[in-house]
């Protein structure tokens, strides 16, 4: 492998580490090359949500053209999600509350985290952003604009991630987050440009606002993180894309067709 490709900022490969890493999905990947190019990978990540959204938003439409009600719909969509993703964002949420809502000092909070075991804030708030997101989702069945926008809304929630990973400091040397790397500013860039023109392909002008509330939606998230555990780890970047998504929802659901 030559020391041209492992640095380069974006290749073809990029596509199925990120997939392998955010996703589920049944991906052939190099994963010696994977860990490799880790770091550039992040471009893509925009690319792997827009995947999601459109497996959520078909699933949904069959189901809707089965005659099922746009609840139960709704609720399809989001299981699609679920299990497509492993739930690992779900987890990250959970983990997020627990720790930084429960610990008593920054290692006790970090310990918290990187339990698996779900406490009484994790399980609060993993419900309100089940309940946030299928709400959300309805409402797009309801204004006849699911699948572009469900598309639109998982390249913009992955954004987050990206951004923590360049601008946040990780929490500890040996997590997930911390294995990946800093990723390097054109790969972030490609990132940027790329759920941008996503959004802007699937959305119309109404990407701009849904850019400016994903971005913020993580913010409270981020500067508690770096309050009470001192920077970023993978849980913190889930829970950054769970806000990011009811709030992208949310954004969707108050802007006109």
């Amino acid at each position: 492998m030559s020391d041209r490709l492992t640095n380069r900022p974006i290749a073809a490969s990029d596509i199925a580490a990120a997939f392998s890493l955010l996703s589920r999905l049944p991906v052939p990947v190099d994963h010696a090359l994977a860990g490799q190019r880790a770091a550039q990978a992040v471009w893509a990540y925009p690319l792997v949500g827009a995947a999601l959204g459109a497996l959520a938003g078909l699933v949904a439409l069959v189901a809707l053209a089965l005659g099922v009600g746009s609840g139960i719909s709704a609720a399809l969509a989001l299981a699609a999600l679920v299990l497509a993703t492993g739930a690992m964002h779900e987890d990250g949420l959970a983990d997020c509350a627990d720790g930084l809502g429960g610990g008593r000092d920054r290692q006790r909070r970090l310990e918290i985290m990187h339990d698996s075991r779900i406490g009484a804030y994790g399980a609060a708030a993993l419900m309100l952003a089940l309940i946030a997101r299928w709400s959300g989702i309805e409402t797009l069945i309801e204004g006849d604009r699911l699948f572009w926008s469900l598309v639109a809304v998982g390249a913009t929630s992955r954004l987050p991630m990206v951004l923590a990973l360049f601008l946040i400091s990780p929490a500890r040397s040996d997590g997930l987050s911390a294995s990946l790397g800093l990723p390097p500013p054109p790969s972030v860039a490609a990132a940027v440009a790329l759920a941008a023109s996503i959004g802007l392909l699937c959305v119309g002008w109404s990407v701009f606002p849904l850019l400016f509330w994903t971005l913020l939606a993580p913010l409270p998230l981020f500067w508690l993180a770096g309050k009470r555990i001192g920077g970023q780890t993978g849980d913190v970047l889930g829970g950054a894309e769970q806000l990011a998504e009811i709030a992208a929802l949310a954004v969707l659901h108050g802007t006109a067709p």
